[in-house]
């Protein structure tokens, strides 16, 4: 029962999309979401699919990572579809027991799915790509501007660092507790609904006090380094925009455009 998720890993390649501005990066991948959540069309979807893969290649990510983090939510993704399948109203293709199966569901449960999965995967490209500090640095430039009002954008920027460090470290550290619990003699994958949420009980306990155990090391690290926030920090890195940034985000733009037009 080992887990496997790469979002929120890091692959420290030498490629051109990993040589980009991380702001560039950022700022494409929201516009990317932004346009899933418009596009309205299999075809819109293939052109963003098409510009997905294309950015695979160009990143030398292996694919398996990029559709090894679907797995984990594989699950959610079946169960989004068929409750579009049939909870829509419309033509009826076929019928089991009372549950009928529609065209127009048919339709809008692959759109969800393909919507889904493109979130999924811009998402996971973006954190193979960009280093949890590059992610920090370019989230905390991009909401500089807001601390005018007061708005902490270090301290939003840093929170979120951690939050997706800290999703392959509770993954790690999930396996190891399922194989020191399966090693011990225990069942969790037999059973009914109820029995394995009740044999999840062993691996959920001490995962939750290792989880704040960690949390709590990582507070008196930063307070023993007299962390006071972003207020006069300075950083070892500062990033130019570059004519490839720029050429990226237009690109990324008019896919965008095509792909709602289309």
């Amino acid at each position: 029962m080992a887990i496997e998720i790469s979002f929120g890993q890091y692959l420290p390649l030498n490629s051109s999309i990993h040589r980009l501005d991380p702001r560039i990066k950022l700022i494409a991948t929201f516009i990317s979401i932004i346009f899933i959540f418009i596009i309205k069309d299999f075809l819109g979807y293939a052109l963003l699919a098409c510009f997905l893969l294309g950015l695979i290649i160009l990143s030398k990510v292996p694919p398996l990572y990029i559709f090894r983090g679907l797995r984990p939510l594989l699950f959610f993704i079946l169960l989004t579809f068929f409750l579009h399948l049939f909870t829509t109203q419309g033509t009826v293709i076929f019928q089991w027991w009372f549950l009928k199966g529609t065209m127009e569901g048919l339709r809008n449960g692959l759109l969800m799915v393909s919507r889904f999965m493109l979130l999924i995967s811009f998402s996971t490209l973006l954190t193979l790509t960009c280093s949890p500090l590059e992610l920090t640095d370019a989230l905390e430039s991009l909401l500089s501007p807001l601390k005018r009002i007061g708005f902490p954008s270090h301290e939003i920027a840093m929170m979120m660092s951690i939050a997706l460090r800290f999703i392959p470290v509770l993954v790690e550290e999930t396996n190891r507790i399922i194989k020191a619990q399966v090693a011990r003699g225990a069942d969790i994958e037999s059973g009914g609904i109820l029995n394995r949420a009740k044999n999840l009980i062993p691996i959920l306990v001490p995962l939750f006090i290792n989880t704040f155990k960690r949390a709590d090391d990582l507070a008196l690290a930063m307070e023993v380094r007299c962390y006071r926030g972003g207020e006069g920090r300075t950083k070892m890195k500062e990033y130019t925009l570059s004519h490839r940034d720029y050429l990226f985000l237009f690109i990324s733009i008019i896919v965008g455009i095509l792909s709602v037009l289309i």
